[in-house]
């Protein structure tokens, strides 16, 4: 009877023992599921965004549409290789950002800014983003509580807007990580701000493609 006794109590804390391994296993499980839907969720604005900005061009274009329709389809063929890579859906895109694909606001001489450039490696050319932040300055706050994804373009530190005109420098900090990153607007897009790959890396959290609590500061105007 006594071993019968001893028997079932071991089956009972091996029993216990299980239960708890397999409780941890599925908050891990979870865990790197949620920080999955996360870097997807971003790399799916980022391809919504760009789309958004195809179809715009296409729709209303202008001598330099084609140019940047060649540009932000590479774009949109990188952000698949990165879906790929992340395990998310390829090809899916979230729905853009409100005035995506438009150029309201993006200042009278945009068009003229982007002549020699072709909207191709933002961020390249002289004068252009400054990278991690110095904390000197102050701004006001635009686009209050936009997100901030990337917008898969290479180049030094640098970003895109619809909202705010070339030439202008914007601070962008994470919240979440207290990181910054001070860059000037180089090119338009289909959204308020969008960092490129070296702005972004300078301010995402490790596996995210989306900065959910962002804040946007306009540092210096075109006018200075």
């Amino acid at each position: 009877m006594s071993r019968k006794k001893t028997l079932s109590r071991t089956k009972m804390f091996s029993l216990v023992v299980g239960a708890a391994a397999l409780a941890g296993a599925t908050a891990v499980v979870m865990t790197g599921t949620s920080q999955a839907s996360v870097a997807c969720d971003g790399l799916a604005t980022a391809l919504g965004n760009n789309e958004a900005f195809i179809a715009d061009q296409r729709a209303n274009p202008d001598p330099q549409s084609e140019a940047r329709i060649a540009n932000r389809t590479a774009v949109v063929e990188e952000i698949k290789r990165k879906q790929a890579a992340s395990g998310c859906a390829v090809g899916e895109g979230a729905a853009a950002d409100a005035g995506a694909g438009t150029e309201t606001g993006a200042g009278s001489g945009a068009e003229e800014a982007e002549a020699g450039a072709g909207d191709t490696g933002a961020g390249t050319g002289p004068g252009n983003g400054t990278g991690a932040d110095t904390g000197t300055g102050t701004g006001d706050v635009v686009c209050a509580g936009s997100t901030v994804t990337l917008s898969g373009e290479a180049g030094a530190p640098a970003a895109s807007s619809n909202q705010l005109p070339i030439g202008s420098t914007i601070r962008v900090t994470n919240l979440d990580n207290d990181k910054s990153t001070t860059v000037k607007i180089t090119s338009v897009s289909g959204s308020c701000t969008l960092l490129n790959d070296a702005a972004f890396e300078e301010v995402r959290e490790p596996g995210k493609f989306l900065i959910r609590n962002a804040k946007i500061e306009q540092i210096r105007s075109v006018d200075g």
